[in-house]
C-alpha cells in the first residue's frame, strides 16, 4: 500500500506541476507563453495526465483523481480498502505540486496584477457563477471521463483498473477532448485534487497581492466530480 501511495503522490505531483503549470504559463505576466489561449491549455492538461500515468501507472493503475478512485470502487474494479490511501497520496500530491508552480513562476507572480489570474492558475473558476448549474457542468464532464475509463477498460484483464490500464495516449486525448468540448463553462476540474489540493496551496502561500481563495465556490468542483464518478459507474455495472 506504501508503496502505491508513494506512486500515486508522484503521478498526481506531475499532473499538477504541468497542469497548473501552462495555466501560469499562458496567464502570468511577462511569461513568453501569456495569451496563447485555450488550445494550449486542454492540449497541456492532456499531456499532463499522459506524463502522471506513465510514472503511476505501473504500480498503482494511476488513479490521480479521488473521484476516478470513487468510480472504480464503485464499479467494483477497485478495493475500498485503498480508496482513502490513494485520495491522501492524491491530495498530497495535488499540493506538493502546486506549490512547486508558484516556485518556478514566483517572478511572474510578482509581476502579476491581476488577482484573479493567479488565483486561476491554481484551481478552477467558473465564467458564469451558477452554482446548480456548474456543479452539473463539473459533474457530467466527469461522468464522461470515468464512464469512458471504464468502457475503453471493459475488454481488458489487467490486474490493476485504472487510467494506466488503458495506455497514457487515450486518456491523454480523453482529456484534451474534454477540456475542449465541455470545459469552458467552469474550467473542467474534474477532479478534487486538481482543485482543492492546489486551492488550499494558494490559501497558504505567501503570493503578492493574491485575492481569498473562494472557498465559497471550492465545493463544486469537490462534490460535482464525485457525483458524475458515482453516476459513470452505476450506469457501467447496468450497461457492461
Amino acid at each position: 500500500m506504501w508503496q502505491q501511495m508513494i506512486f500515486e503522490f508522484l503521478g498526481t505531483m506531475i499532473l499538477i506541476l504541468l497542469g497548473d503549470g501552462v495555466c501560469a504559463n499562458v496567464s502570468l505576466e511577462k511569461s513568453k507563453a501569456k495569451g496563447a489561449g485555450w488550445v494550449v491549455v486542454t492540449f497541456a492538461w492532456g499531456l499532463a495526465v499522459m506524463c502522471g500515468v506513465f510514472v503511476a501507472g505501473p504500480y498503482t493503475g494511476a488513479h490521480l483523481n479521488p473521484a476516478v478512485s470513487v468510480g472504480l470502487a464503485i464499479a467494483g474494479t477497485f478495493n475500498w480498502d485503498l480508496v482513502i490511501p490513494y485520495i491522501i497520496a492524491q491530495m498530497l500530491g495535488g499540493f506538493v505540486g502546486a506549490v512547486l508552480v508558484y516556485l518556478f513562476f514566483k517572478d511572474h507572480y510578482d509581476a502579476t496584477d491581476d488577482a484573479d489570474s493567479k488565483l486561476g492558475t491554481f484551481c478552477t473558476i467558473p465564467a458564469i457563477r451558477n452554482k446548480p448549474r456548474n456543479l452539473l457542468c463539473e459533474a457530467i464532464g466527469t461522468f464522461v471521463l470515468v464512464f469512458c475509463v471504464l468502457a475503453m477498460g471493459s475488454e481488458g484483464n489487467t490486474p490493476q483498473m485504472g487510467l494506466g490500464s488503458l495506455g497514457a495516449f487515450p486518456v491523454a486525448f480523453l482529456i484534451v477532448a474534454i477540456g475542449m468540448s465541455l470545459g469552458g463553462t467552469t474550467g473542467y476540474a474534474i477532479n478534487p485534487a486538481r482543485d482543492l489540493a492546489p486551492r488550499f496551496a494558494h490559501f497558504i502561500l505567501p503570493i503578492k497581492g493574491k485575492r481569498d481563495s473562494d472557498w465559497g465556490y471550492a465545493w463544486v468542483p469537490g462534490f460535482g466530480p464525485v457525483i458524475g464518478a458515482a453516476v459513470a459507474a452505476v450506469l457501467y455495472l447496468a450497461v457492461f
